[in-house]
């Protein structure tokens, strides 16, 4: 999932293109969709480096095997993210024996 495809399903879904973070918690890997966005004065990157962190989140969901299941999160998720709350995305992966392959901290 290149950057620009994450950052156009944002647009679409919220209008705004949301910084994201990856956390594993409890042997489970999420896709957190914060409340900060490109374009909010306060953000701290420009555009390039945005679609850059994109492209890294993406690079995970699709080495996952998981565009298609978290697009299709994306467009049912509930409200949207705001100040102090996240979107909260599970990205529904067994990744068994290969768990210590993904450098996610719990």
């Amino acid at each position: 999932m290149t950057g620009q495809a994450f950052h156009q399903l944002m647009l679409g879904k919220w209008g705004r293109s949301y910084d994201v973070q990856l956390r594993k918690t409890q042997g489970k890997i999420f896709v957190q969709i914060m409340w900060k966005f490109w374009g909010q004065a306060s953000y701290p990157r420009g555009l390039e480096a945005h679609l850059e962190h994109l492209t890294e989140v993406g690079n995970y969901i699709q080495a996952l095997g998981m565009v298609e299941s978290f697009q299709a999160a994306v467009s049912q998720a509930k409200g949207h993210p705001r100040i102090g709350k996240a979107i909260s995305i599970p990205l529904d992966v067994d990744l068994g024996d290969r768990a210590s392959e993904w450098m996610l901290n719990d």
